[in-house]
């Protein structure tokens, strides 16, 4: 190498050496921050919702519901989207929960993961009273990472919650609210009440039903079902189901293949003749032989020689709780397991009736 090519090469070098010092020095005196520098710049807070985010994502999956129509012309069977939700994963088992709205009337339900594969998933049952499906999926156990649970009892208002979903199909979007209330009450898909309800201020949409709602340790403490809003938008009003009812439910089914309440052993007289008869409380229309009802001596409607319809009992308490109509004796009921005594107080002829029952298990 010539002098003049050794010197080039010198100061080429030299040059790339200074040029990176002060590159250094620009970067430390004008606030160019390194990794290490953007952390510090975070609030607690901030670091906090993006760990939970971090963690809880290869949780979340989304739901594809498909339908079979009929081309119009052709008559050709194809399967088309119905809609879509989120889900979470429950176990290492490929337990997949999500809303029951989310796969009503569905043909086929599709399960995307976190890495990108979808899944077709069985139907391991349905509990639309709580408006709660699980599904469960064969997948690999390295692609499965289960959901933390956490206690929905010790949420107070004021708490901060953390939302993950795919609203309006914008897969894995994170949102942060408070609980508003607790203790609300929503109706199901099949009018049925839902009780102990978490409302929240958390973004909800559409596309998020089914997915977690996360406490500030990021651990599960509901599923997001609806909301509020004269737009079908997001008004700041949302609501979960309390991971403790999830929690209800889940081992039911997979103990016993279906959800294992109590039941007294009476068909309940039909709401259009309950509204004639006025009736306040619970008519029964029948009981069923051999079942705790009938074994206690509580008596059906009847019909006299003339044809007239007489009310029997009408259930009116239970363990002196009210029952005003079949929603709230479904709901106190829930509260017990098969084999337990409980007290049922009836009204018939004006006069009051108080039986003491043994609920009998429900049937296949």
């Amino acid at each position: 190498m010539c002098i003049r090519d050794r010197f080039k090469w010198s100061f080429g070098v030299g040059a790339s050496i200074a040029i990176s010092i002060l590159l250094l020095i620009f970067a430390s005196g004008y606030g160019i921050a390194t990794s290490a520098e953007e952390n510090s710049l975070l609030t607690s807070d901030e670091r906090n919702n993006i760990k939970i985010f971090s963690d809880v994502s290869p949780s979340v999956v989304y739901v594809t519901n498909t339908q079979v129509v009929r081309q119009r012309f052709s008559f050709n069977a194809m399967e088309v989207p119905r809609g879509s939700g989120t889900g979470f994963v429950w176990d290492d088992e490929g337990l997949i929960v999500t809303n029951y709205h989310v796969i009503y009337g569905a043909h086929k339900v599709l399960i995307t993961l976190h890495d990108g594969q979808t899944y077709e998933a069985e139907n391991v049952g349905v509990a639309p009273e709580k408006d709660i499906a699980l599904l469960r999926i064969n997948a690999p156990d390295a692609a499965l990472q289960p959901i933390v649970l956490g206690d929905s009892s010790n949420l107070a208002v004021g708490r901060k919650v953390l939302a993950i979903g795919n609203p309006f199909e914008l897969d894995t979007t994170l949102t942060v609210g408070v609980v508003s209330a607790l203790g609300r009450e929503i109706k199901s898909l099949d009018n049925r009440t839902i009780k102990d309800v978490i409302q929240t201020d958390a973004a909800i949409n559409p596309g998020n039903s089914g997915g977690p709602l996360l406490d500030s340790m990021g651990q599960l403490v509901g599923v997001n079902t609806s909301i509020i809003s004269p737009t079908g938008a997001n008004a700041g009003i949302g609501f979960a189901i309390p991971v403790n009812t999830v929690n209800l439910i889940v081992p039911q089914y997979l103990a016993h293949g279906r959800l294992y309440r109590p039941i007294l052993g009476i068909e309940v007289l039909p709401e259009p003749w309950a509204r004639r008869f006025r009736v306040k409380g619970v008519a029964i229309m029948s009981v069923q032989d051999g079942l705790p009802a009938s074994k206690a001596g509580m008596e059906g409607i009847w019909e006299d020689q003339r044809r007239n319809i007489h009310l029997g009992d009408v259930i009116i308490a239970v363990d002196e709780e009210p029952v005003v109509n079949e929603d709230t004796l479904l709901s106190l009921l829930e509260k017990y397991q098969p084999g337990d005594q409980v007290s049922v107080t009836t009204m018939k002829n004006e006069d009051i009736y108080n039986y003491s029952i043994k609920l009998a298990e429900p049937p296949n």
